[in-house]
This record gives structure tokens, C-alpha cells and sequence, in this order.
């Protein structure tokens, strides 16, 4: 007997929204930013896609689980305004390298204006207006999060698809600045997935100590993308 629409099960309502949210093809402006690799393709550390795979791996590990992650957490934790103002101001004060924390601010003002526009609610309407006070500085992160918990996304998967339209675009960014080719692309993306779900759990058991923790080595290289001779990126 044919299936009928009674039996039929539809997608969550949060579905759509969170995967327009986390296309690697929204204009945010990733594709100006590497936030680092480009020093390391610089030095001859990351130069074809198992260096690349190796980078990135330590760069879900470390600083996307403990900033971003971690931040996403926390607002979708958060139970008043103050609380939300408060981790965007510690997410921005522990991005020491400047062309980061300017990374942050451009990209989350995209992000808070795309996402205010097309799924606009009190809770982005409050974190915009604190943004524009000067009481906040705006980050992907933040609006991404902001909206998701709004359209009812799950904790887990917030944290996950963030993760991955993240690492999306930094191999997009590879694919173009090493040069690798779009099927080795894919295979470091699948390579990620677990590295994805590993980072999704362990964003949900650090504590407050943890947020902004990152390798020195990054922000190093991070810290001196701005001094590069010839670059390709932003950061």
C-alpha cells in the first residue's frame, strides 16, 4: 500500500533556516579569510591536502571548538541579554590577533544583518542594538547562535553545522590559495566529519575556564599574516 501524507514525516521546522544559515555560499565575507593558513602556506608548512587536512584538524581541535563552539554554547545557555552581551565581549577579548578580532566584527556584522533580515526576532533585534551601543562587537558566532536557539535548533546540531560551514569555507579558501583540486577538497571534508562530532561533544563538557583557549603557534601565525609581503586573504 502507498505511502499517504499521514504517514509521511516532514523535516523539522528548523531545518531550512539552519542550513541557509550555514551554506558556505551565504555573504558573510569568509571567502576573504583564512584566519591563519595563509602564513602557514607562507612558511611551507600546509602545501597540499594531507598538510592541509593536518592544519585543520588541529584547528577544529583547538580554537573553533574553544571560541566559537564554546560561544554558541554559552548563548544558547544564556537565559538574559546580559549574558549573551557578556560572552561576546569575552570571545572578542580573547582573539589577540588583530586581523581576527576585525575578521570577527566584519563577519558578524554580515551575519547578524543576514540573519536579522530573514529571520529577525527579539533576541537579534537586542544583540544589533547592543552592537550598535559599543556594548558588544558582533561576531558570526554569536548571531548564528542567536538565531538558531530562536528557530528552535537543537544544541547539537547549532554546534555542528556552524562547525562545518566553518571548515567548508577555510577548504574552499585551501582549494584556491595552495592549490588543491576540488575532489581533494572533498576527501579533507570527509576526513573532517569525525573531527566535526568529536569537536560538537567536547564544545558541550569544557567549562568556563576553557573558552578562548588556543595554540600559541596559531595566533603566532595569525599575528604575522598582517607583515606577509603578498597575500591573498584578509587574514
Amino acid at each position: 500500500m502507498p505511502n499517504t501524507a499521514t504517514d509521511m514525516q516532514a523535516a523539522p521546522g528548523y531545518l531550512l533556516p539552519l542550513l541557509q544559515l550555514s551554506d558556505s555560499a551565504l555573504p558573510t565575507g569568509a571567502f576573504s579569510h583564512s584566519l591563519g593558513l595563509e602564513s602557514f602556506l607562507d612558511r611551507g608548512l600546509v602545501y597540499d591536502e594531507a598538510t592541509f587536512s593536518d592544519w585543520l584538524t588541529q584547528f577544529i581541535r583547538i580554537q573553533l571548538v574553544h571560541s566559537d563552539g564554546l560561544a554558541i554554547r554559552f548563548v544558547f545557555e544564556a537565559e538574559a541579554e546580559a549574558e549573551i552581551n557578556r560572552v561576546d565581549r569575552e570571545l572578542h577579548a580573547s582573539a589577540l590577533p588583530r586581523e581576527i578580532r576585525e575578521a570577527g566584527v566584519k563577519m558578524g556584522a554580515r551575519m547578524l544583518n543576514i540573519a536579522g533580515s530573514v529571520f529577525p526576532c527579539q533576541e537579534l533585534e537586542d544583540y544589533a542594538a547592543a552592537v550598535a551601543r559599543g556594548d558588544c562587537a558582533g561576531h558570526p558566532a554569536m548571531a548564528f547562535a542567536i538565531a538558531g536557539k530562536s528557530l528552535g535548533v537543537p544544541l547539537a546540531e547549532l554546534l555542528g553545522t556552524y562547525m562545518f560551514s566553518a571548515v567548508t569555507s577555510l577548504t574552499q579558501n585551501a582549494i584556491r590559495g595552495i592549490p588543491i583540486g576540488q575532489s581533494a577538497g572533498q576527501r579533507v571534508l570527509r576526513a573532517a566529519h569525525q573531527e566535526v562530532r568529536d569537536g560538537v561533544v567536547l564544545a558541550q563538557t569544557l567549562g568556563r575556564e576553557d573558552f578562548g583557549v588556543t595554540a600559541p603557534g596559531l595566533e603566532i601565525a595569525q599575528m604575522q599574516h598582517e607583515h606577509q609581503r603578498a597575500r591573498m586573504f584578509m587574514s
